[in-house]
């Protein structure tokens, strides 16, 4: 048996996992302990965490595995700069002393940290390709004992896109395409341009999408990326400013789409509206490209998919959708994040003889590989802030939970072990009636403080998810778009007329407040046998209003990564209008509860995602 703490960190999303004999035991991001999102810092709460719910000290380890490979890395910053030139002097002497310093020794530096945490003697630190761990992390853990499989991101080392064949307990590599070729890249120089954070801002392009029109597709296509029909693509750099410092475009992206970058929270306008829906289009046409030349190169029916660009979940939709494979698995944390369990699987594969670890049946667990808290710790929590509660038993707290659903409130729900990747499953939620043509604007206004174009998923019970989605397979990991089946669609008055931020006042379906402006849907489908609690909820609301359908998004406000214990629960709770929190067994109702006070506006601390 051979048991490895995996390690990603230093650049965004840092997090550690835990694996023994190819099982994997725990895993979180740094930013859900730091309270910092999309923190790089060195993730030395989330390695405790691990190796506390392991039962485990560092010497009882064979390996520590590092997601990259910073020498490399370091080849691929060294090569950049003098590639560029004179042009790129200034960002080459700010990043040298730091790589210098330590980052190309990034393993001596993980060895270091780990040793601060006086957990015991640090195991050999081993090193995997960006890439390689991205494979690991799609294949090893998915349902399938072979598959093709997909790695779609920024940049690792200099892999960007990559085909590997996954069989049994191993990912073979079949090609790659490589920096400063990247989908990943193009996708960022868009969100960027657009007045969006990189590495934070990608999914609110892939929401604004439906509200424009594709008009600048075909000069994406022209000037922009040359794609071939196997889907590879090369880009033309001068359009973009990425390799010479922290910018994504410069002059020549604006004199080619009309004018400069929008700045951050200013009005969005048509413009954006249809960059977003002309380079989401470019990206699903090169995401289904690259999915059939998997399927041709690999034989496989089956893929899965990892990499920053994985998740696009309407990219992944349109490949469900068409029909290129059978099935579909996406790793629920398939970004850098997920990185530090693939390098976990690769360093402590499960034991000879054995089959494929998942068996059938993907390990993940549901994503629910963070800390829980039992209701012991919950009442002490209450008990030692006097807050007034009632303790419930199980049955009797979604029954509740589901009437007050019902009723139009929106409820706080922390329940089982917090969830590994950017997506709030039913762990740590805020779950609300999507019948309510208003919810939508309600939960983004007054409870994320966020803007009011970004739509919320779906969760569904996985034996009604026919009736309401054109789905085609199971999806657990709110990873995969689908379209509403015209038995819940609605047509609103006016709504061919209505243009931009216009199109969201209208009611297009039953269930409205999950409805994007294109009938679509981010589905989370739900089964009893692997999610049992949120289950019963959704079960219990069904029997209350007939619908199998909940409103359900991260238990957080805008810029704040989703909350990891009881106290940052309250927290949001008290800070926004969420009338209700679930909180284990306890249920607390707003109205009861002590004046909330806070020296200062919260809001100025948390900066803007």
């Amino acid at each position: 048996m051979t048991s490895a703490l995996g390690i990603s960190a230093f650049y965004h999303d840092s997090a550690a996992a835990l694996v023994d004999d190819g099982t994997i035991v725990a895993a979180a991001q740094e930013e859900r302990f730091s309270r910092r999102r999309h923190d790089p810092a060195f993730p030395a709460l989330a390695a405790a965490y691990c190796l506390t719910e392991a039962g485990t000290k560092l010497d009882d380890l064979d390996h520590v595995a590092y997601y990259e490979d910073p020498r490399r890395k370091f080849h691929r910053v060294l090569w950049t700069q003098i590639g560029t030139a004179p042009r790129g002097y200034r960002t080459f002497r700010r990043v040298l002393p730091e790589w210098l310093a330590w980052k190309r020794r990034a393993a001596e530096t993980v060895a270091d940290r780990l040793r601060a945490l006086d957990l015991g003697a640090v195991p050999p630190v081993v090193c995997y390709q960006h890439h390689e761990s991205h494979a690991a992390s799609a294949f090893l853990p998915s349902p399938y004992e072979s598959a093709a499989v997909l790695c779609v991101d920024g940049v690792g080392e200099w892999a960007t896109t990559s085909l590997w064949h996954g069989r049994e307990d191993r990912v073979e590599p079949l090609a790659e395409l490589r920096f400063p070729h990247s989908l990943g890249l193009l996708y960022s120089a868009f969100t960027y341009f657009c007045g969006f954070k990189v590495d934070s801002g990608e999914y609110k392009l892939m929401g604004l999408a439906p509200y424009g029109t594709p008009r600048y597709a075909s000069l994406i296509r022209e000037r922009l990326v040359d794609v071939k029909p196997d889907g590879s693509f090369r880009l033309d750099t001068r359009y973009f400013a990425f390799l010479l410092g922290r910018v994504m475009t410069g002059r020549a992206f604006e004199e080619l789409f009309d004018g400069p970058r929008r700045e951050p929270e200013a009005p969005l306008t048509e413009r954006e509206f249809d960059l977003a829906a002309s380079v989401q289009l470019v990206t699903e046409e090169i995401m289904l490209r690259l999915a059939r030349t998997a399927r041709e190169r690999t034989g496989e029916s089956r893929l899965c998919l990892a990499g920053g660009v994985a998740l696009n979940c309407v990219a992944n939709g349109r490949i469900v959708e068409e029909g290129v494979f059978d099935e579909v698995w996406v790793q629920p944390a398939a970004g850098d994040a997920g990185g530090a369990l693939g390098a976990a699987l690769l360093a402590a594969p499960a034991a000879a003889g054995r089959t494929h670890p998942a068996r059938g049946r993907d390990a993940m667990r549901g994503a629910r590989l963070g800390p829980a808290f039992d209701d012991d710790a919950i009442q002490r929590y209450l008990d030692d802030h006097d807050l007034p509660h009632t303790r419930l038993a199980p049955e009797e707290l979604s029954r509740k939970v589901a009437a007050e659903l019902a009723e139009g409130r929106v409820v706080g729900w922390f329940q089982d072990r917090m969830e590994f990747g950017p997506r709030a499953l039913g762990c740590r939620s805020i779950l609300g009636d999507p019948r309510d043509p208003a919810m939508q604007s309600v939960m983004n206004q007054k409870i994320k403080f966020r803007e009011s174009f970004r739509p919320f998923a779906p969760i569904v019970l996985a034996e009604d998810a026919e009736e309401y989605f054109r789905l085609g397979q199971p999806s657990p990991y709110m990873l995969l778009v689908a379209r509403l089946t015209e038995a819940q669609r609605r047509t609103a008055p006016g709504e061919q007329d209505a243009r931009g931020l216009d199109r969201l006042r209208a009611t297009r379906s039953t269930i409205p407040a999950v409805t994007h402006v294109d009938h679509s849907a981010r589905v989370q489908t739900v089964d009893r046998a692997d999610h049992p609690v949120l289950h019963r909820l959704l079960a219990d609301f069904k029997a209350l209003t007939g619908c199998p359908v909940l409103v359900n998004t991260s238990f957080n406000v805008r810029g704040e990564p989703i909350v990891a214990t009881p106290e940052d629960a309250y927290r949001c709770f008290m800070r926004t209008r969420i009338d209700s929190l679930a909180l284990g067994g306890f249920l607390l109702h707003k109205a009861d509860q002590p004046e909330w006070t806070e020296s200062g506006d919260w809001r100025e601390e948390i900066p803007l995602d």
